[in-house]
């Protein structure tokens, strides 16, 4: 019988039971060991507390994140969360040590602000209405001393939020390997660029792409990272009402993209070297070059046979554009999508006519 996965508390809970924790001391003396919240999905949590440190600097909580059966980069990391009672209504928020700045227009938290996300806030400035008297403020201080290295580890870098990590969370509650969670975290590089000026954006399945795509000289400021969720992220463009969204990388994923495959997982979609033959087949490669294209093991290798065939300049182009008409199909033609595909070094594969015509668009120099 399968075990049952253990759900977690998100760092933005962490930091909503810390505020009580200080509250619940300063109003009644009460050392906590554990405070209970409603999350914002509604369910009860219970978050032990390790520390209450009492300083001239102010009073702090210290919370251990627990992430449950999740790989979360944070679990197990300390959140600490100062409060101190300000002389108006306002509930005001500060990054400590590890938390990022928001520099980028394009995010849910303004620039210039700590990155602690709606949720959080939301969590936090209700423990504080429910405790405190009406009328009486606080200013909440959040650190996470080992953000400033595990963001380099997220996208904070490419989003335009420095210094640290994201306070985070949508319902409060970690449920173990969230594939919606980790979608929600890739979407708003798109709000990003967008709001830089990037109605055409580049979509980059991973690093590979993105390096590419910068030494191609496209803007980095457009360059937007898909994962494996290549159809989502189209869906959220076509959602965004972007013009036209440029799909470049390497071959052996993109060419998944041809064959109507847009969750490009190796365990879920592996039809690369079968479309790669397919249309090798259609453009007249004789059956024993079909049989050895079935027998590589990578695109890459697949690659010589093509080069031996002499297809390289009509293959590649045309996987190009079935994998800009597969995506335009997907998102019901609602935006413009060209494709490029390029070997791991970088070399230019092919592209279809709408990717040079995005392409001009983005000020590519086109060679």
């Amino acid at each position: 019988m399968a075990k049952e996965m253990k759900n977690g508390y998100t760092t933005g809970s962490c930091a909503a039971a810390g505020v009580k924790a200080v509250l619940l001391f300063m109003l009644n003396k009460t050392i906590s060991t554990e405070v209970e919240l409603t999350a914002l999905s509604g369910e009860k949590l219970i978050i032990p507390i390790k520390y209450i440190n009492i300083s001239k600097d102010g009073i702090w909580a210290e919370v251990i994140k627990d992430a449950g059966d999740d790989p979360d980069i944070t679990h197990g990391v300390s959140v600490f969360t100062k409060v101190t009672l300000n002389n108006n209504s306002a509930v005001k928020f500060f990054a400590g040590d590890g938390i990022g700045i928001v520099t980028k227009e394009g995010l849910s938290v303004p620039v210039g602000q700590p990155s602690i996300n709606p949720g959080p806030r939301r969590m936090m400035t209700t423990v504080v209405h429910e405790l405190l008297p009406e009328g009486q403020g606080c200013d909440i201080t959040i650190s996470i001393p080992a953000g400033r290295e595990l963001a380099k580890r997220t996208l904070n870098p490419i989003l335009g939020i420095e210094g640290g990590i994201s306070v985070i969370g949508t319902s409060g509650v970690v449920r173990p390997m969230s594939e919606e969670g980790f979608k929600n975290s890739l979407t708003p590089q798109i709000d990003v660029a967008l709001a830089a000026g990037f109605s055409d954006q580049i979509f980059v399945p991973g690093k590979i792409g993105e390096n590419i795509a910068v030494a191609l000289g496209l803007p980095r400021q457009a360059i937007v990272q898909t994962s494996n969720f290549i159809g989502h992220m189209l869906e959220y463009a076509a959602d965004k009402n972007l013009n036209g969204v440029l799909l470049l990388g390497h071959l052996g994923k993109l060419v998944k993209v041809s064959a109507g495959n847009f969750y490009t997982h190796s365990k879920i979609s592996d039809a690369r070297l079968e479309t790669i033959a397919a249309y090798s087949a259609f453009l007249g490669m004789e059956q024993a070059g079909i049989k050895r294209i079935f027998n590589c093991i990578t695109t890459e290798a697949a690659m010589t046979i093509i080069k031996e065939y002499h297809l390289e300049q009509e293959l590649y182009p045309l996987l190009c554009e079935r994998a800009s008409i597969r995506s335009m199909q997907h998102v019901f033609q609602k935006l413009k999508i060209g494709t490029v595909m390029a070997t791991l070094k970088g070399e230019l594969l092919g592209m279809d006519e709408n990717a040079k015509r995005i392409g001009e668009k983005l000020h590519w120099n086109i060679k």
